[in-house]
């Protein structure tokens, strides 16, 4: 049997409600998934109904609807007739994940620059500008922002590889990895993200379709690597289960 590794996230504030949506089911969903995304909601943690729908002032039916949509996310899992449980962080996922993502994204980062247009390269420009200005420097009160601004600027990066599904695969991916990037946020590393950013699109807007790959792949194994290395270090907010 392998044994996992679990990180742990704790956040003990309360949950802020969004705004935006159109639903009470949306409303819900976007509440939960961001406790799940803060650690309010901790890996491996029951979710019980009847006690959530009096925290999300919502009936059963909404709350189950919204965490279905979670289970759809892998941010959530479904155990039959025993309920819902906030999925577990582990490295052997994020490995997973990463290695998915590097033959994945590279691949469309180098079709979107064998294919560049005028659209592209000023999607690509807009999102990059937004992004620099939150992440100089990138602090954790600025978490949820540059997570949004940092989803846009890949995906304008790879916008442009002429496959819907491959964006949509690429999409689902990097939303699981969120609970990953939120977390490494606070760990001190020496690394300049901005940085790496620049790099990659520099090099994308040079049409250096090989060297803005490699530059991907680095950018997408730093943070797995990160939280590889405090483990190995002993940092005391990991626990092995």
């Amino acid at each position: 049997m392998v044994k996992k590794t679990f990180i742990s996230l704790v956040d003990t504030g309360a949950p802020s409600a969004p705004t935006g949506y159109r639903t009470l089911i949306e409303r819900t969903y976007g509440l939960l998934r961001e406790d799940i995304l803060t650690g309010r909601l901790a890996p491996g943690e029951k979710l019980l109904v009847e006690h959530l729908k009096d925290r999300y002032d919502v009936g059963a039916g909404t709350l189950r609807e919204a965490l279905s949509r979670l289970v759809s996310d892998a941010m959530v899992s479904a155990e039959g007739q025993r309920g819902f449980t906030v999925a577990h962080i582990t490295i052997e996922e994020l490995v997973d994940i990463t290695n998915l993502r590097v033959s994945v994204e590279t691949e469309a980062l180098r079709a979107s620059i064998r294919q560049a247009d005028t659209n592209w390269r000023n999607q690509l420009r807009n999102a990059y500008d937004t992004l620099s200005a939150l992440e100089q420097p990138l602090i954790s009160a600025n978490a949820k922002q540059w997570e949004v601004a940092n989803a846009k600027f890949h995906e304008a990066l790879l916008s442009g590889c002429g496959s819907p599904w491959t964006l949509r695969v690429i999409r689902q991916l990097t939303q699981h990895c969120e609970r990953y990037r939120r977390f490494a946020i606070g760990l001190q590393s020496g690394r300049d993200v901005h940085a790496e950013h620049a790099f990659i699109f520099e090099s994308a807007m040079a049409g250096q379709d090989a060297r803005a790959a490699l530059a991907l792949e680095s950018h997408i194994r730093a943070t797995p690597e990160l939280i590889i290395q405090t483990i190995e270090n002993g940092t005391d907010v990991f626990r092995q289960v």
